[in-house]
C-alpha cells in the first residue's frame, strides 16, 4: 500500500475507533437512541444531495435500516451508556465472528479451521470480559451490546443479498429511513426528547456532527476509497487498531479504567478476529510447498 493509503487506513480505525468516546460524552446530555437519531438525520442530509437510493429497492432498505441501524444501534449504544465506551468497544468485536458464522447458515460460505479458531478465540475473551467482577450489577448493559453486534451480522446478510449498489448509495438510503426510525424508537423508549434538542450545549452538538460527518459520512467515504484500490484482505488489518483506539480515548478523555480481566479479554477478542480477518500467517500454514509457491505468486 501507498503510504498516503495507509494513514488513511490508519484513519479510518481512530475516526471510527474515537465515536464509542465521542457518543459516550455525547450521551451526558442526549439519551441514546435520540443521539442515534440525530446522527443520521445529518448523515442523510449530507449525503442524498449527492447520492440517491436506487429507488426500486427502497423496501429492502426499510427493513435493512430497521436491522442494522435503527435496531442495533439503539442496543449498542444503550449498552455504551451503561459500561464503559473501551469494554463496549472490545465486546463490539464479536461482530466479525457472529457475521462469519451467518455467512455460513445462510449462504454456505466456508470457515477454515483457522477462522473456527479465531471465532472460539474471540467468544473466550467476551466470556472473559463478562466475567469482570465490576460489571456484575451492569450485564444487561454488555449483552445489549452483544446483541448490536449480533444484529450487525443479520445486517450485513440482508445488505449481501442486496449485490452491488453501491456504498455511498447504500449508507444515503440506510440512513434516510434508520433516521425516522430512530425518532420513533426514541419517542416509545425514551422521554424529554424537545427539551434535550433545545437545551443542548455546543459540545452536545459537536458530538452530534462528529458521528453524524466525520464517523460515518468521511470514514466511509475513507473506507470505501481503500476497497476500491486494494483487496478487503489489505485494508481489514487496519481496523484491530479501532478497539485499542477506543480503549486509549476512554482512558484519557473519560477517565475510564482498564482491569486486567477485561485488557485479557479485550486481547483474545483481538486475536481472535486477526485470526478470522488476516489470511497470511506464515506460522500457522500448513499447506504443502506447491499451495505455498501459489500463495507466494
Amino acid at each position: 500500500m501507498k503510504p498516503i493509503d495507509v494513514l488513511i487506513a490508519v484513519s479510518v480505525a481512530v475516526i471510527w475507533g474515537m465515536g464509542f468516546v465521542i457518543a459516550k460524552a455525547g450521551m451526558a446530555h442526549f439519551s441514546p437512541i435520540l443521539l442515534m437519531a440525530l446522527r443520521f438525520s445529518l448523515t442523510a442530509a449530507c449525503l442524498l444531495c449527492f447520492f440517491r437510493p436506487p429507488p426500486g429497492i427502497l423496501k429492502q432498505l426499510f427493513w435493512i435500516s430497521l436491522i442494522s441501524a435503527a435496531l442495533q444501534y439503539s442496543l449498542t449504544f444503550n449498552g455504551v451508556r451503561g459500561i464503559d465506551a473501551s469494554t463496549a468497544a472490545l465486546l463490539v468485536q464479536l461482530e466479525v465472528p457472529f457475521g462469519l458464522i451467518m455467512a455460513w447458515l445462510v449462504f454456505g460460505d466456508r470457515i477454515s479451521s483457522r477462522q473456527a479458531f479465531g471465532i472460539m478465540i474471540s467468544f473466550a475473551g467476551a466470556v472473559l470480559i463478562i466475567g469482570e467482577p465490576r460489571l456484575a450489577g451492569d450485564l444487561i448493559y454488555a449483552f445489549m451490546v452483544i446483541g448490536g453486534a449480533f444484529t450487525w451480522a443479520i445486517g450485513q446478510i440482508m445488505i449481501k443479498k442486496l449485490g452491488n449498489i453501491g456504498g455511498f448509495r447504500l449508507l444515503s438510503g440506510v440512513a434516510l429511513f434508520a433516521a425516522p426510525q430512530l425518532f420513533v424508537a426514541s419517542w416509545l423508549f425514551e422521554q424529554n426528547q424537545i427539551e434535550q434538542i433545545t437545551s443542548a450545549s455546543l459540545p452536545a452538538w459537536a458530538a452530534v456532527i462528529y458521528l453524524g460527518l466525520v464517523m460515518t459520512a468521511l470514514g466511509y467515504g475513507l473506507w470505501y476509497r481503500l476497497l476500491g484500490h486494494y483487496s478487503v484482505n489489505q485494508v481489514m488489518p487496519f481496523l484491530l487498531l479501532l478497539p485499542v483506539t477506543s480503549v486509549i480515548g476512554g482512558i484519557v478523555f473519560l477517565d475510564e479504567s482498564l482491569t486486567t480481566k477485561i485488557a485479557l479479554g479485550g486481547g483474545l477478542a483481538i486475536i481472535g478476529v486477526a485470526l478470522i480477518t488476516i489470511q497470511r500467517f506464515p506460522f500457522l500454514r500448513r499447506g504443502t510447498k506447491d499451495e505455498d509457491n501459489i500463495q507466494n505468486d
